[in-house]
């Protein structure tokens, strides 16, 4: 059901500024509005063309609350897909406010969270990919998180799907067609042609199911726990990745107690790291919960650093830390370790190319002059699959695509069994079906109510 009134809500961040946008859509949005509006130029609100700009006052009765600028959009030619003001105000929160209540006396009613967006795909303006992809693309803090949620936007996700459903749906209707003249013992759908198409269509699939990996990891950040012996240099390490003096660095062994958290994006890809309580036997209590937290955050982590002292790898200890290392590596073996040697500033080159040697794979860097700090960072970049990226390639970043992608494949999976095994078409149509319905949930051709509350109760009121 499409809704018939009129919304209006703030469409710029809350609070003072320049200035402030507020949004008002419905099927009266340009009937209540012009009464409130006096042109500079005299004209009438309601008489205008659409897109066209007007510079005027918002007043109520005869009290003028602001000058302003407003936007129109008439018919179905607006985001919504129904008539639509912009009301471009001066950024005061009281002017915001006294306007807003206005609307809201004149007949409006305060827009629920997301509901722009949700009139827009109601409408027909947006499929329901292309419109989750706005909320991906408002939250965007990377260059890649932001290709990806433009690409979902402008249709390149559900123009692929759209098209596999429509081919897979013209096949459907021939088996079904198949059905009606049972007893004829015809076929109408070519099986060979059939078994490309599904073979397509798995490839396709398969390939959109493993990019899921690359697209969490990219709109999510990758989260790095730095882990290490206390006093070894973790806080420095974090301030000199993040730039700034986010953690306390003391030479007193266990300064940091808890858990530090900060995100930087490095190549266009959000990493989160995260500085942890060093890793020692201890009888003080607080400190003893931030190293049961570390742990914790080695867990969440899928990426671990961890950092030693350079200075104080001696025979013994570079004995301890391999063994430290091999005891890490097997309690989680699925997670990439980086060993980092901190403080090599303060060694000897020879001392400096021993290590390298005796221990494979080990980064050298100084956290405290920033030597080997680029060439860290380049490192973990290497963890990023970004060719899909770079080649422009569909990737899917939404839990809920992953999830229908998945169950597509099955009965996708399931039709490819029924052609191989010479199954009957009423039996084969079932999976087919079940195969478009979740092809459909992706777009939004097949939603239920609480599935689009769902979505769209995460989106900003105003979008």
């Amino acid at each position: 059901m499409i809704p018939q009134d009129t919304i209006v809500a703030l469409a710029t961040p809350s609070g003072a500024g320049a200035i402030a946008v507020i949004r008002v859509s419905g099927k009266d949005a340009i009937a209540i509005c012009s009464p409130l509006f006096r042109s500079v130029s005299g004209k009438e609100l309601d008489k205008q063309k659409s897109h066209t700009i007007h510079l005027g006052h918002i007043v109520d009765e005869e009290r003028v609350l602001d000058e302003v600028l407003i936007s129109i959009f008439k018919g179905t030619n607006s985001y919504t897909g129904e008539p639509t003001i912009e009301i471009s105000c001066h950024g005061s929160i009281y002017i915001q406010q006294e306007i807003i209540q206005l609307l809201l006396r004149k007949g409006c009613r305060m827009a629920d969270a997301g509901e722009f967006t949700l009139r827009a795909f109601l409408n027909g303006k947006l499929d329901l990919s292309q419109a989750e992809a706005v909320a991906d693309l408002i939250a965007s803090d990377s260059e890649a998180s932001h290709q990806i949620a433009i690409q979902q936007m402008r249709g390149g996700f559900s123009n692929e799907i759209k098209k596999l459903r429509d081919e897979l749906l013209n096949f459907a209707s021939l088996i079904e067609l198949e059905l009606d003249f049972a007893e004829e013992d015809v076929e109408f759908a070519d099986r060979t042609q059939f078994k490309d198409l599904v073979s397509r269509i798995t490839k396709v699939l398969k390939r959109l199911i493993d990019s899921f990996a690359v697209g969490n990891v990219i709109k999510n950040g990758i989260p790095v726990a730095i882990v290490g012996e206390p006093n070894v240099g973790k806080s420095t390490l974090l301030n000199a990745l993040l730039n700034e003096e986010r953690a306390i660095v003391s030479e007193i062994a266990g300064t940091t107690r808890d858990t530090i958290e900060d995100e930087i994006n490095i190549g266009g890809i959000g990493f989160r790291f995260i500085d942890t309580a060093g890793i020692r036997d201890t009888k003080d209590v607080v400190e003893s919960i931030g190293i049961q937290k570390t742990f914790e955050k080695i867990e969440q982590a899928q990426v671990v650093i961890y950092l030693v002292d350079s200075s104080l790898l001696t025979v013994d200890g570079i004995s301890d830390l391999k063994t430290e290392v091999g005891k890490i590596k097997n309690k989680y073996p699925q997670k990439p370790l980086i060993i980092v040697a901190n403080k090599v500033d303060m060694l000897q080159k020879d001392k400096a190319e021993n290590l390298t040697s005796e221990i494979d794979n080990i980064h050298l860097l100084s956290a405290k002059t920033g030597l080997g700090v680029e060439a860290l960072q380049n490192k973990l970049l290497e963890f990023v699959n970004t060719g899909a990226l770079r080649n422009n390639e569909t990737i899917v970043t939404n839990t809920r695509h992953y999830d229908a992608l998945l169950k597509a494949l099955k009965e996708i999976q399931k039709v490819q069994y029924g052609l191989d095994t010479g199954l009957s078409g009423d039996l084969m149509a079932i999976d087919i079906r079940q195969a478009l319905y979740h092809f459909g949930e992706i777009t939004g051709e097949i939603s239920s109510d609480d599935l689009l509350g769902n979505i769209f109760a995460n989106f900003c009121i105003g979008k």
